[in-house]
């Protein structure tokens, strides 16, 4: 893997029209992410921390910064953003990744413009199904081949990116923390971070971090994924205030009314995506569970998926009724 190269600040100054607002493209944990076009031609993605006179705020960029450099300089897979270069000039503190030219899994699937099946290629199970997984794998090699492994601590669907060839990626490794002991089950005493709605509530009550906090956040997504909701959101039918997806969607998956929360605009699975669609569901219960030890590990889940994308794309007729009887361990 190559090394990260060094920037000059006036380079990326450049490459991003001096961070113009027409060049914003996001925002990640402790700054801004630009496009920028550097001078050989290649198009990247620029993360520049917050420029503040708070000691404490630049502390947290510190940390966040060399936190995301030593982390991704040592990292490489094809389902995790990798990282370009960075700069480190005075104040200034920034990271240069790939370009992901399709932009955030969460902007799709919560875009005002998405209202029918036709207007995303997104709208369809395969395809979920496919990024779920890529997902997935990504976050698995966190856990189970990074030495020693890691755990992002902000999953969520703003922080899986999607590239030219759809193909989902992980990103925003700001949070991300080196799990210390050997074992992926043994956990960290650690103050709970991450964002509302995606955030383990086991981590957050007890303040113990260990890889399952990712699982739950995975789970999240993929209830995104099935009903095209919001982590929270403000529930339409009763008119109560915001909802989370955990409890919307939960009750009903177990109650067997998987239907009723299925996103419309991609529609009803087709025969052969229907055994899929519920394994993903079934999946998705298991890592939200609210006791971390109860939630599937991700190599679990990646098989998992992998049943169900390939169940998605087999032909109708060849379904076998035993799906559901997969045991998450």
């Amino acid at each position: 893997m190559d090394r990260p190269q060094m920037f000059s600040f006036s380079e990326l100054s450049s490459a991003t029209n001096d961070f113009s607002v027409d060049n914003k493209i996001g925002a990640g944990s402790f700054g801004n992410v630009y496009k920028g076009n550097l001078q050989d031609g290649r198009e990247v993605a620029i993360k520049r921390g917050e420029v503040s006179v708070k000691t404490k705020k630049f502390q947290e960029k510190e940390i966040a910064f060399d936190s995301e450099l030593v982390l991704l300089s040592r990292l490489n897979h094809k389902h995790l953003v990798g990282l370009v270069g960075f700069c480190q000039e005075k104040d200034e503190r920034l990271l240069v990744y790939e370009y992901m030219s399709n932009g955030a899994l969460h902007d799709h699937l919560h875009s005002k413009n998405n209202v029918e099946k036709s207007r995303s290629i997104l709208n369809s199970w395969t395809v979920r199904i496919k990024i779920a997984l890529d997902a997935a794998r990504g976050i698995e090699y966190l856990h189970s081949y990074a030495v020693p492994p890691i755990v992002h601590r902000d999953i969520k669907s703003s922080n899986i990116l999607l590239d030219v060839n759809w193909a989902a990626r992980v990103s925003d490794f700001g949070l991300s923390l080196i799990l210390e002991p050997e074992s992926e089950h043994e956990s960290m005493p650690i103050k709970a971070v991450g964002t509302v709605g995606y955030i383990d509530p086991e981590y957050y009550v007890l303040n113990v971090l260990t890889a399952k906090s990712d699982v739950y956040g995975f789970g999240v997504v993929l209830l995104e994924l099935l009903t095209g909701k919001r982590a929270v959101f403000k529930n339409e039918e009763d008119g109560t205030g915001p909802m989370g997806i955990v409890e919307y969607a939960g009750p009903l998956i177990l109650a067997g009314q998987l239907q009723r929360v299925l996103d419309k605009r991609v529609g009803p699975p087709e025969m052969n995506e229907v055994e899929a669609v519920q394994l993903v569901a079934h999946t998705a219960i298991c890592c939200v569970n609210l006791e971390g030890k109860e939630r599937p590990s991700m190599s679990d889940i990646v098989l998992n998926l992998e049943r169900a994308l390939a169940r998605s794309e087999d032909n109708p007729g060849t379904l076998s009724p035993a799906t559901l009887s997969i045991r998450l361990g």
